[in-house]
């Protein structure tokens, strides 16, 4: 089993702005994400009430190494005791809320994953009593956790999607292999690896390859430009 790296508990470059503070571990809510390092970083939602996502200076939560992402892309707004992520067209590629593309306000819920550009948030309410880190560092993967061969077998299986099509499904071993060069066993081996990275390995068989496909886009490690 991989060794996850522990959480940054600082700011970094490219982190949140002062006034984000450090979950703590203990209660409120908060984002989790991987910087351009691969790190795990924390931000603690509480001491605040709005935050501006985006590659620009002023923005509070900065990205600068996702090019995707626009100057200013979403904002977070606290909704009485609720959070909620808007997206109301500045952003040029848009956000993406378990893999739905949004169009004004979501709300947000604990263990939703958010996508701005090709960089993707998990949002923890700590209240709720279901946030643990094993689980968040599980859920925040990024094309960094994934070898070459499994990214590629992702996109392949996802490649029928491209026209989201109401009926679209998985793409077959078989047609995996052709297009990647692989054998079919070795395409078998490393969606049980993939399986596993997702901790979806004990769905029933044929629920696995859906949720992976639906799992890959929540979390933005492939997009439709992608196919």
């Amino acid at each position: 089993m991989e060794h996850e790296p522990e959480p940054d508990r600082g700011t970094t470059a490219g982190a949140p702005a002062q006034g984000l503070g450090d979950v703590g571990w203990a209660q409120g809510c908060a984002l989790f994400y991987r910087d351009d390092e691969g790190s795990l970083q924390v931000v603690s939602l509480e001491p605040v009430t709005s935050v501006t996502i985006g590659r620009g200076s002023g923005c509070d939560l900065r990205v600068p190494w996702d090019e995707s992402v626009s100057r200013v892309h979403a904002e977070l707004v606290r909704v009485g005791q609720h959070w909620t992520v808007v997206d109301d067209g500045l952003s040029r590629n848009g956000t993406f809320l378990n893999g739905e593309r949004v169009s004004g306000r979501r709300r947000l819920h604990d263990g939703d994953t958010f996508v701005v550009g090709d960089t993707s948030f998990s949002f923890r309410d700590i209240r709720a009593g279901t946030s643990q880190l094993t689980s968040v560092q599980a859920e925040v993967l990024t094309t960094a956790s994934l070898s070459p061969t499994q990214r590629n077998i992702l996109t392949s299986l996802c490649r029928p999607y491209k026209q989201e099509g109401a009926y679209a499904t998985p793409a077959s071993n078989l047609q995996i292999a052709g297009e990647l060069f692989l054998s079919v066993d070795a395409v078998k081996t490393q969606l049980r690896t993939l399986f596993q990275k997702f901790h979806i390995e004990d769905l029933p068989q044929n629920q696995k390859r859906a949720k992976l496909v639906e799992r890959a886009f929540a979390l933005g490690l492939v997009t439709r430009r992608d196919l």
